[in-house]
């Protein structure tokens, strides 16, 4: 059986991200969120979007079990006091304010690139209504000129594991479960080889950093060697 996930998943995230040693994956996994987001959150594409949350203040994670996963990459996390969990039995996803604005992307986004998924589940996944989903569709948003197809996981609308399981849900309904299963391998082979990408060019810019320090200090020593010649003469 699966733990309950933080509060606050990407504001525990991008503290464990700033404040521990753990691996993405570990961090991911128990925050409950895509390896992808963790690492934007490191790279700096998203940790400023979210204010740190400290688990070990809320109880949820303590020193003891964060020296665990620093020391064993391979250790998984575990929970140490669940949240509080506060459920909604009426009304639409909640989307903070700052992100509302974002909507009509994410629903262009869906329509075009999962026109398997019902209007239903669209508006379930990122809380919008039916009437916006259509104005989108048909192109009769009073905003069209604006809007642009984007990513509602980049959008922060939804997160991965969300989107994943609606499209599923949406193709195995639709019969095309063969597909999204190939789509899905190679959309995970994609997100290994972003990863890679990713790691390959840190290290690059590490190996790159040393070069121009030895440079530098090769450099300091012919100049502070010229230098002394130039008084011994």
């Amino acid at each position: 059986m699966s733990q309950p996930t933080p509060l606050m998943p990407h504001a525990t995230a991008s503290w464990l991200v700033d404040n521990t040693a753990l691996t993405f994956e570990q961090i991911a996994e128990f925050c409950g969120l895509h390896i992808l987001e963790v690492q934007a959150m490191a790279d700096d594409l998203a940790s400023s979007k979210y204010t740190g949350r400290d688990p070990i203040h809320s109880g949820e994670l303590n020193h003891a079990e964060i020296e665990k996963g620093q020391a064993d990459p391979e250790y998984r996390l575990r929970m140490q006091r669940a949240p509080v969990s506060v459920s909604r039995t009426k009304g639409p996803r909640y989307t903070p304010v700052s992100k509302r604005q974002d909507k009509p992307d994410g629903i262009a986004w869906l329509v075009r690139n999962h026109p398997e998924i019902s209007d239903a589940q669209i508006g379930k996944l990122i809380g919008t209504t039916r009437n916006t989903i259509a104005a989108v569709r048909d192109r009769s948003h009073w905003n069209i000129q604006n809007i642009q197809p984007k990513d509602p996981v980049t959008l922060g609308l939804c997160s991965q594991r969300e989107l994943d399981a609606v499209v599923a849900k949406a193709a195995k309904k639709a019969g095309l479960e063969g597909g999204a299963a190939q789509d899905a391998a190679a959309l995970g082979g994609d997100k290994q080889a972003l990863i890679e990408e990713l790691q390959a060019e840190r290290e690059a810019a590490a190996k790159a950093a040393v070069e121009a320090a030895q440079e530098a200090e090769a450099h300091a020593w012919l100049e502070a060697r010229r230098a002394q010649e130039a008084n011994g003469d």
